[in-house]
This record gives structure tokens, C-alpha cells and sequence, in this order.
């Protein structure tokens, strides 16, 4: 496999000094989660659903299209309607994992509200200079047959976050399903040429955003939205991270800042965990493998649709990175959000109270697919390939 030749953010070659693994947020080369495997449910409880997709690439405005509706018959545990009537709040939802994991509850049939920065409707500071927007998911949440809502905010300001709980309390009186996704220091992590920089040597005030925008952005959220999720039992909270619990303590992390923030958010559903059980809820980690999301189709010079060109030589005849061979077990974002609605349905996940897991795992035992019927598990060959 290829160790250390490609910066997963910017496709650029990169020295064999850097760590085996391959470094990018949520979308690293992972290890194999531990946690117990279930086994998968009888056949009869896992219908055949007939998913809409349309024809629209992640960066692509959502508006009305000529496209005709592609159908497509995934092997998913749940049908369409599966979590109708049910609230979930995705924070950090404007792109990447976060817009799969709101698309996969639409798809579900969920009414979804979707946080973020970046928005058409409110000028926020945002640290990434992107044109997705917060408005664009919420359209694809309805499009593909849940109700999406937008709301433009900064999981920073507390006050912000309070008033969201106030309003979710006034429209739905509760909420059924958290995911804390929000995370925003892609940039500030800095590139390969940076990984491996002793603390001392690192700017204080870009570490400790780092931290602010990793943690606090979460405990804030939950501070004041999980009194929503406790209100009745069987409330799910989900911690979106990079890296499982296992396979973070026993591997540094690019920096001090950024190896911190992704073994904290692991540490948090834990601790959350904890806290959750006397109110029938459960709290999870989870961690996706090497998420085709907007930025890395972009670095590749790709798109979703054909994706699989990126491991063609012939990329560097055009001036394209080539991605190394391990590219082709990565997974769409919607995948994560397959896994969470998975869990979401689960009368029984509450075996999964404070552990850390990872997409490809959920998809060996609840038996959704990815958008293209694979089922990609890079943690389980990260394993193999380790020992």
C-alpha cells in the first residue's frame, strides 16, 4: 500500500518522513475500531429500497434541475420513511461528512435541521473561503424525501446555540437524534510540510483555535441541545471525529493541537455517554474511512461520479495527482450518515453506549451499502496491512 506519498487535502507528493498514516480530518486511513461486531439482522428485516439519487455534484447549486431522477436499488436495513417524524439536528452540516450525514437522514425520511457558517442568507465568518452552503444541504435533505431546515449559525456563540435550542423546544419540543459534526480547521492544521512540528515550535494562537473549534464548539452544542434529546428516551448523540478511540491512542497525530482535538472528541461521547444512560439515551463516536468529500474530489480533479479516474496514471499527463491504490476503498460521505441512521433505528443501540466506531464496522453489521453498493471498511485493512 502507499505510505506517506500524498497529502490527502491537496493531492501533493509528500516526503516518506511523514507518518505511515495518511493525515487528513475525517479522512485518514483508520484502524479497525474495538467494539464488538453483531451479527447482521435476519433478511426479512432488511427491505430493498429503492433510492432517488439526482444528478448533482456536492458543489453544485441546488436548484431546480431538468435532470432526470437516477434510480438505484441499494441494499439498505431501513426504507424510505424510516425516521419520519423523527427531529434530528446535524451541527457542522454545510459539507463533507456533515452534508452526508443530513442527505442519509433525509433519505431516511428525517426532518433535519442543518448548522453551519457558510450560508446564503447570513454573512458569518467562516474559516474556509468555500461556496457550499448551509441552504444547499437543507435542499438536498428534502430532495431526496426528508424536510431539511437551515440555520445559519457559529457553534461558537453560545448565546447562538441557546437560541436554537429555545426554537427547537418552541417547533418540536424535543429532538431524537445530535450529531455534533462541527469542526472547521482543516486549514489551520496546516500542511504536510507543517505535520510532525514540535509544539514549541507551532503558532499558539492557530493551535488554540484548533481546540476551540474542535471541542468547545461540541460541549457548547451539548450544553444546551441535549436537554432536548433527553426529554423522552431513546435519544441518540453522535460525535463525528477522526480516528477511533484505539486507533488514536496508539498514534500521533499530525500535531499536539490536532492529535488533542481528535482523541478529546472520542473521549467526549464517552464521558456524555455516562451521563445520557439514566435518560435511556446513547452516545457514540464515530469516524469515517477516506471521505470522498467536496475538497478531496477537488484535490483529484474529480467528481462522485467518476471518482475511480483518480487512480488512473494517466492523471499526471493532465497535471492531476495521482491517488495511491488504497484511494479505491474510499467512501462518499453518505456512507457515515448511512451508519448513523442505521443506529438510529437500532431498538438495541444502546450496546454501542460509549464506544468508538467507525462506518465500514456499522456497514458489516447493520448491511447498508455505500452509493455505489460497495461496502468499503479501510479500517479493517489498515489492520491487516499493520500487522
Amino acid at each position: 500500500m502507499s505510505r506517506g506519498k500524498l497529502d490527502k487535502d491537496t493531492g501533493n507528493k509528500i516526503g516518506n518522513q511523514l507518518p505511515v498514516v495518511h493525515e487528513i480530518r475525517k479522512r485518514t486511513l483508520h484502524f479497525q475500531p474495538d467494539v464488538i461486531s453483531f451479527g447482521f439482522p435476519p433478511e426479512s428485516t432488511m427491505p430493498i429500497a429503492a433510492v432517488c439519487l439526482q444528478d448533482v455534484t456536492p458543489t453544485q447549486p441546488l436548484v431546480a434541475s431538468d435532470h432526470s431522477c437516477n434510480i438505484e436499488l441499494m441494499n439498505l436495513p431501513y426504507d424510505r420513511d424510516a425516521l419520519r417524524g423523527r427531529v434530528a439536528v446535524v451541527a457542522g452540516a454545510t459539507r463533507g461528512a456533515g452534508r452526508g450525514i443530513a442527505a442519509a437522514l433525509g433519505e431516511a425520511g428525517a426532518t433535519v435541521i442543518c448548522t453551519g457558517r457558510t450560508s446564503s442568507q447570513r454573512s458569518l465568518e467562516s474559516d474556509y473561503d468555500r461556496s457550499e452552503t448551509i441552504e444547499e444541504t437543507a435542499e438536498l435533505v428534502t430532495k431526496l424525501g426528508g424536510t431539511g431546515i437551515a440555520v445559519p449559525m457559529d457553534h461558537l456563540v453560545a448565546d447562538e446555540v441557546k437560541q436554537l435550542a429555545e426554537r427547537l423546544q418552541n417547533e418540536f419540543g424535543k429532538i431524537d437524534i445530535l450529531v455534533n459534526d462541527i469542526w472547521g480547521a482543516e486549514l489551520l492544521k496546516g500542511g504536510p510540510l507543517e505535520w510532525n512540528t514540535p509544539v514549541w515550535k507551532l503558532d499558539l494562537a492557530k493551535g488554540l483555535r484548533i481546540l476551540r473549534l474542535a471541542i468547545d464548539t461540541h460541549i457548547i452544542t451539548s450544553k444546551y441541545l441535549l436537554p432536548l434529546l433527553i426529554s423522552q428516551p431513546g435519544g441518540l448523540l453522535v460525535e463525528v471525529t477522526d480516528g477511533t478511540a484505539k486507533y488514536n491512542a496508539s498514534h500521533y497525530r499530525i500535531s499536539v493541537y490536532y492529535d488533542l482535538a481528535k482523541v478529546a472528541v472520542n473521549r467526549l461521547a464517552f464521558s456524555q455517554g455516562h451521563e445520557l444512560v439514566p435518560y435511556g439515551a446513547t452516545a457514540v463516536a464515530i469516524t469515517p474511512g477516506w471521505l470522498r468529500s467536496e475538497m478531496m474530489l477537488e484535490n483529484f480533479g474529480v467528481s462522485e461520479d467518476n471518482w475511480r479516474d483518480a487512480l488512473d496514471p494517466a492523471q499526471a499527463q493532465s497535471g492531476q495527482p495521482v491517488a495511491p491504490p488504497d484511494f479505491a476503498l474510499s467512501e462518499s460521505p453518505r456512507y457515515v450518515g448511512r451508519a448513523i441512521v442505521s443506529l438510529a433505528l437500532d431498538p438495541n443501540r444502546e450496546r454501542w453506549n460509549q464506544h468508538s466506531i467507525s462506518s465500514g464496522e456499522l456497514a458489516r453489521v447493520y448491511g447498508f451499502t455505500d452509493l455505489d453498493g460497495t461496502s468499503p471498511d479501510i479500517w479493517r485493512h489498515m489492520e491487516e496491512s499493520e500487522r
